[in-house]
């Protein structure tokens, strides 16, 4: 069981749907008041490690807790002390903004009183104040995206589970929404974020764990992530075309790869180790033999190159298993209750 300074933790999770293996024995840890990023590529097992957690799914094997709790022993406690933001936005399309968030503050048991003052914050935090005596089926897709999202918050849960939070926000939205998720850190608000926006996690993540195929294959800060790629790239364009063999022999002189060259674009790249004094001693070699360079950058590893790099694949959202909108929703408001 984990201690009061870890708010979330799955040891050796496994689910399998037929002979797929959505989960291979997965674990991962959250200390208390930090966000982990969960990343992988398309199918690659992120919902449904989320829905574990947020007491939706059993798995077949391995445990976990959240917020101190079982989720397999005592999910009714887990549900108490969680809020869940899914991927597809869960609002009552009948009800109002305000509506909809008095209806969850009830839910969880919060007096009438308290559920319209606390319905009546978020509707304002969350940029919904026009909007929000009307009903929810003449929302935008961002709107309906930001209302759910208060509704993950309205109990003040201790942790917050974000899947795909701002999928179809504008960029706006999505940096209205990544303030919020910072207060809710500062507040010590542990967060677990499923994103597809790799920039998302590089903002708001204190560390982040890839996950392919239901196996962990990489953990750590973004810093030691992009690490593992391999330093940065020297990058060097040439101003003639008949220069790019000597510029290769030069990169590759100073680089600590082969370099790789694109003649369309005159363009030879390298992984280099020393940076900008590998930058430097390019352009020397270069400039002693009178080769004109119409531009030279360097560039560190990003998320991408990440992915690139670990999985082969790039990062996408992964789809739900199958089910109606129906029974999505009717599972989200279970989770919430």
């Amino acid at each position: 069981m984990p201690s009061s300074e870890v708010a979330v933790r799955a040891e050796a999770l496994v689910k399998t749907y037929g002979s797929t293996r959505a989960l291979d024995g997965v674990d991962l840890e959250i200390p208390t008041g930090q966000v982990l990023g969960l990343l992988g590529p398309n199918g690659a097992g992120k919902t449904t490690t989320v829905r574990i957690l947020t007491t939706l799914l059993r798995p077949d094997s391995g445990r976990a807790w959240v917020a101190g709790h079982d989720v397999l022993a005592d999910p009714d406690a887990v549900r108490r002390s969680i809020g869940l933001s899914g991927q597809y936005a869960a609002v009552d399309e009948n009800l109002t903004a305000l509506e909809n968030l008095y209806m969850v503050g009830r839910l969880y048991g919060k007096s009438r009183a308290d559920s319209r003052a606390r319905a009546r914050e978020l509707v304002d935090r969350f940029d919904l104040t026009e909007a929000a005596d009307r009903p929810s089926k003449g929302y935008s897709g961002g709107m309906r995206r930001r209302l759910d999202l208060a509704g993950a918050l309205v109990a003040s849960p201790s942790v917050v589970v974000l899947d795909e939070p701002t999928t179809g926000l504008d960029p706006r939205g999505r940096l209205d929404t990544w303030e919020v998720i910072g207060e809710l850190v500062t507040a010590g608000t542990t967060v677990l974020l499923t994103t597809q926006y790799l920039e998302e996690a590089d903002q708001l993540a204190n560390s982040m764990m890839v996950i392919d195929r239901g196996k962990v294959i990489a953990s750590g800060t973004a810093d030691q992530l992009k690490r593992e790629v391999g330093g940065e790239r020297l990058e060097i364009v040439a101003t003639d075309a008949a220069d790019l063999p000597a510029v290769r022999t030069a990169l590759a002189e100073v680089g600590s790869g082969e370099p790789t060259v694109d003649e369309h674009l005159r363009k030879v790249e390298v992984h280099v180790d020393a940076g900008s004094k590998a930058l430097m001693e390019a352009l020397r070699r270069l400039d002693s033999q009178d080769i004109a360079v119409h531009d030279a950058a360097l560039h560190r590893p990003t998320l991408d190159d990440v992915f690139l790099s670990l999985t082969g694949h790039v990062a996408e959202q992964e789809p739900e298993e199958p089910a109606d909108k129906k029974g999505k929703r009717a599972k989200k408001k279970g989770a919430s209750a």
